[in-house]
């Protein structure tokens, strides 16, 4: 079982992400574009955090709790105009 390590979103900056994606099937693929639109979503209306697991290139796990605000088609941007890749999501908890 892998560690997770629990990262403050400021540190996003310091993670070198991985080049493909970390999910290889096509439909978890739609799955977590759905689950970013919906926390999106929340975000903006409802002021909603929520917990994202995502890997970096050496394949550690990382968890962030924040709040999404808006998406383009290859990232995420989180609040304090942070980035992170999309193709680096795993899951996303509310």
């Amino acid at each position: 079982m892998k560690t997770v390590i629990l990262l403050p979103k400021e540190d996003i900056v310091q993670i070198r992400f991985p080049k493909e994606d970390v999910l290889n099937n096509p439909i978890e693929v739609k799955s977590r574009e759905n689950d970013l639109e919906r926390a999106r979503t929340l975000g903006n209306l409802e002021h909603i955090k929520v917990k994202i697991s995502f890997m970096d290139f050496n394949m550690n796990q990382y968890e962030v709790e924040t709040t999404i605000w808006a998406l383009t088609d290859e990232s995420v941007c989180l609040k304090g105009h942070l980035f992170l890749p999309k193709r680096a999501v795993l899951s996303l908890r509310y």
